[in-house]
Order: structure tokens, then C-alpha cells, then sequence
């Protein structure tokens, strides 16, 4: 790796098609209304986007149940469309990333309309059929991360297929060296139409145990994990043969030859796993992928020592690999609400952007976190999400951080000119970018002071991180990188804190740019605001 690959140290912007922009009022977003908004997303100053996916689809999960991987589904547009998306963000500077679901695909897919058949076609081997057991249960202990069994019955073949997600997304068979090559076609299929980049779903999920091993119980105190809580049944397992099988390795060095024959083509993996960070460390190594984020940062806990935690173990473990860092997806509650509880002020809602874009990597800003949008209340009647409903009223599901952009603060928000697929809270109105773009003090303005000044910090881009002891509420690290040395302070809570440097730590002085209001430096104590935090230069 080197500085010049320009997704090393890259802010690059997760954009959530349905909820984007309408332009032909059918209550969607659309391609088209991606185009339409990229000068905004230009002048936010982020390096790419990644698109998730607009491909074929039935959308019994939205589009994550692709039902034809070479084709735009008509909600979103037309593949044209996608060449208009393309050429317009590349005339802009900006490289364009998609999402792949590699590991699972639609139930409406052909590939499964012919496997399901029979036992003997030729794509009966494409996903995990098993027998029944002799009283007639699924094969095995597996579930669904969606919620009960991961087996569907299929009366053609008198077999169940797997699916570890819904019923309607059966998982490939990706010991099938076909399902590799055809896989991989589908990707170049992309890559020729110029494509800067794979943001690939649930990547560690391709492989599964061929002998089938029932995978273990999980005690109740450790019964917590990604986007689930601990009254889903996927909770009380540990995931050790469903999916992160050794066989994956050889398969993503295979994908990392594919994308190397496309000049800086580069591949981000979501990762999942009993140990995501270890599995990330692993994924990312020599030849593997360029990139890998796990949900981590995508939790309750928000203080010093866990994000200090966090780091410093994937730092520890990650030799080669370069990591990417999100507070906020399509999949979880909103960072605002989720860390903030009831703290709504700016300095805390900039803050979060500022902390995700000052950890070593590359990082991923979920649309509207520019904002600083909270998590909307979505009620039952208006729930779309199967997730949410399987799982209501303890689990809401992933609506709230899915409803649609506020670029206005009209009733739709500017969003569209039908029924808008979810509600438009009325608390989102008030700080949509249109409210937003006339204060020069607001979330948005000062997210895009904060990302033009990094683009300048090659330290923040590129450099090594160290961390130093502080108390809690502060997280302090040092990021350095050819001769510049930074030290990076963040004060996690709601008060005024004060810290003493420790001895070794020479700063120059606050950043008063860069650096929240108020932050001062005085002989040797740091002074910060609540949700305050402060870039200094260090001898």
C-alpha cells in the first residue's frame, strides 16, 4: 500500500437509494436522484460513495436479496441511469463504490428457481441443500440472524435450503468452484463499467461448515452482539461452522486478483464474526482485501476505554490490512441517539464525525450524519422492515435510520412528491440541509470546515496512532506521519474537563481551526468544552 491509493485514509459516503431522493414521485429514491444530489455530496468533501444496492430485486430485505446481480431494479431507475451516476460523480472527483451480496442472493434469483427442481440439475449444487433428520427437523442447529431456524423446507426436493438471514435469501454454495467463477463474473461485470469499488455485504458469510456441525451454546451473560438483542435466538450460539470458514480466505484472494487487473479498484469487507476484529485482522492481510470494518464501533458503549479498547486490539492484530471506521449504517440506530441518550446539542453531534475521521483508516459517514440526524420513532403501523417486525416492540428493527434525507423542511422534506416509503419525523425538518446551508455555525457547515482541514493533515490521512493514558471521559491519542506529529484529544462527556498533560507530551497549541470552540491550552492544561475536543502540534 502507499499514500496515492485513494482510498487510504478516504472518507467515503454510504448513500441509502430509497432514501435519498425521489425524482419521479413514486415515494422510492432513485439513481436519478442520486445525480441530482452529488454537487451536495461534492461539497461536503468526502472522497467516494458507496451506493447501497439498487440491483433486480423482489426487496423482501430492500434490495439486499438480489434477484439479478447484472441489472438496475425499475424502483431505482435503469442501468443508463447508473452510467449518467458514474460519469457524473467521476467529472465531480468522486469514486463511486457498490454494494455486493456475495454470500446470498433472492429466492427469485434463477439461479435458485432452477436449483430448487431437483437434485439433479445443473445448478443443484449452487446452495446448501441437506436432508432432513430421520423425525423430519432441519439439518442442524443454525439460525437465522432474522430470527428462528436458518432451514426452509423445499417440498421439490424433499430437502431444506440455508439461509442465514430471511427465508427469501438462500446462501450459495461457495464450495461449488462454479458459484466462485460465477460470482466473480458478476463482479467484473461492474468493474468493466468502471466502478472504483465493492463494499461487500456480509463477506465472511460465504463459506459454511460442509460437514454441518451444530454450532455450540452461548451463555446467557455473553448472549450480545451486532444489531440483535439478546431475546433473538441467534444470540444464544456461537457462530463457528454457519459461516467465517478458513475456505474464505482463498476465495478473497481470488476476488483481490479479480479487482487487481482494475487500475486502484478497491474492496471493503463487512465483517461479523465470534471475533470480527481478529477476522478483519485476517481478511485484510497480504493480497486479501483493501479494507475491512466490523460493527465494533456500532454499539451502546460509548466511552474512552472501549474505543481505546477497540482500536488498540485491531491495531495490535492488523498487520497489513487497513481498517474503516463507522459509528452510524443503514443496520443501526443512529450514533446521535444511540451514544447521545437525550444529549441533542451540536458540539456532540459534530463531535461524532470529528472522532470517527481522526482514527487510523479510512471512514465511512452514513447519509445524514453530516446533519447530525438522530434516530426517527417509527411507529408499528408504518414499519417496513421484516426484521423490525419479527422482533417488535423490544427490538424496533432498522426503519429509524432509514427514513428518507430532509433537504427541506416542507412536510416531505424535499424527499418526494408521493408517499414517502417511511415518515419524515417532524424533528428532522428542523435541521434539514436547506435549514442547515443558511447558518453559518450549524452541524453541516462545521462537518465541512472539519473534512476540508483533514484533507490538508496527511497525519489524519495516513499516520500511525498511539494512545495515551487519560481519564475517562477523555480519549487522547497521537497520530503521526512523516515528521508531523498530532495529539488528538476527544471529551466523551456532557462537562468541562481539564487535563494535565503527562510528562513527554509537549504541545504547541490547540488548533483553532480544527478544534471545537473554547478549547485552550494553558501552561500544560488542556481546557475542554462539554463534547468538546482539540488538535494539537506536537514537538
Amino acid at each position: 500500500m502507499n499514500n496515492s491509493n485513494w482510498w487510504r485514509g478516504a472518507v467515503i459516503y454510504q448513500i441509502y437509494p430509497r432514501s435519498f431522493l425521489d425524482t419521479n414521485g413514486d415515494g422510492v429514491g432513485d439513481l436519478p436522484g442520486i445525480v441530482e444530489k452529488l454537487d451536495y455530496v461534492a461539497s461536503l468533501g468526502v472522497d467516494a460513495i458507496w451506493i447501497s444496492p439498487f440491483f433486480k430485486s423482489p426487496m423482501a430485505d430492500f434490495g439486499y436479496d438480489i434477484a439479478d446481480y447484472r441489472d438496475v431494479d425499475p424502483l431505482f431507475g435503469t442501468l443508463d441511469d447508473f452510467d449518467r451516476l458514474l460519469a457524473k460523480a467521476h467529472a465531480l472527483g468522486i469514486k463511486v463504490m457498490i454494494d455486493q451480496v456475495l454470500s446470498h442472493c433472492s429466492s427469485e434469483h434463477a439461479w435458485f428457481k432452477e436449483s430448487r427442481e431437483s437434485r439433479d440439475n445443473p445448478k443443484a449444487d449452487w446452495y446448501v441443500w441437506a436432508d432432513p433428520r430421520e423425525d423430519g427437523t432441519p439439518p442442524n442447529n443454525w439460525m437465522s440472524l432474522f430470527g428462528g431456524v436458518a432451514w426452509r423446507w423445499e417440498p421439490r426436493r424433499e430437502q431444506y435450503y440455508l439461509h442465514n438471514f430471511l427465508s427469501a435469501q438462500p446462501d450459495l454454495n461457495f464450495h461449488n468452484p462454479q458459484v466462485q467463477q460465477a460470482t466473480l463474473d458478476n463482479v467484473r461485470f461492474w468493474l468493466d463499467k468502471g466502478v472504483d469499488g465493492l463494499r461487500l455485504d456480509a463477506i465472511n458469510f460465504c463459506f459454511h461448515d460442509a460437514q454441518l456441525r451444530d454450532n455450540p451454546p452461548k451463555p446467557k451473560e455473553k448472549r450480545v452482539g451486532r444489531g440483535f438483542s439478546p431475546d433473538n435466538p441467534y444470540a444464544y450460539q456461537y457462530h463457528y461452522y454457519n459461516n467465517t470458514q478458513p475456505q474464505n480466505v482463498a476465495f478473497l484472494e481470488r476476488l483481490r486478483g479479480l479487482l487487481d487487473q482494475y487500475p486502484d479498484a478497491a474492496a471493503l469487507g463487512e465483517i461479523s464474526s465470534e471475533d470480527s476484529l481478529a477476522t478483519t485482522a485476517e481478511y485484510t492481510g497480504q493480497g486479501r482485501l483493501h479494507m475491512g470494518y466490523s460493527f465494533e464501533l456500532l454499539t451502546d458503549d460509548f466511552s474512552a476505554r472501549y474505543i481505546r479498547d477497540t482500536v488498540q486490539t485491531l491495531e495490535s492484530t492488523m498487520v497489513d490490512g487497513w481498517p474503516c471506521w463507522a459509528v452510524s449504517n443503514h443496520d443501526v440506530q443512529r450514533a446521535v441517539t444511540r451514544w447521545g441518550g437525550g444529549d441533542m446539542t451540536a458540539a456532540l453531534r459534530v463531535q461524532l464525525v470529528a472522532l470517527v475521521c481522526s482514527l487510523r483508516g479510512s471512514v465511512c459517514l452514513y447519509q445524514g450524519e453530516e446533519l447530525g440526524l438522530p434516530e426517527a420513532e417509527v411507529p408499528f403501523e408504518a414499519l417496513q422492515d421484516p426484521y423490525g417486525k419479527t422482533f417488535w416492540p423490544n427490538f424496533k428493527g432498522r426503519d429509524g435510520c432509514r427514513t428518507p434525507m430532509p433537504w427541506t423542511s416542507a412536510g416531505d422534506a424535499g424527499f418526494s412528491g408521493g408517499q414517502a416509503w417511511l415518515p419524515v419525523p417532524p424533528e428532522h425538518l428542523a435541521i434539514s440541509v436547506q435549514q442547515q446551508e443558511a447558518d453559518a455555525g450549524s452541524v453541516l457547515q462545521q462537518v465541512r470546515r472539519f473534512l476540508a482541514w483533514r484533507r490538508t493533515q496527511p497525519a489524519l490521512r495516513y499516520g500511525s496512532i498511539s494512545f495515551i493514558d487519560a481519564p475517562e471521559p477523555l480519549l487522547a491519542f497521537v497520530r503521526e506521519h512523516d515528521g508531523q506529529r498530532m495529539l488528538v484529544v476527544f471529551n466523551l462527556s456532557a462537562d468541562a474537563q481539564h487535563w494535565s498533560l503527562p510528562a513527554g507530551i509537549d504541545a504547541i497549541e490547540v488548533m483553532a481551526g480544527p478544534s471545537s470552540p473554547d478549547s485552550r491550552l494553558v501552561t500544560g492544561v488542556l481546557q475542554l468544552p462539554a463534547r468538546g475536543y482539540c488538535f494539537a502540534g506536537l514537538a
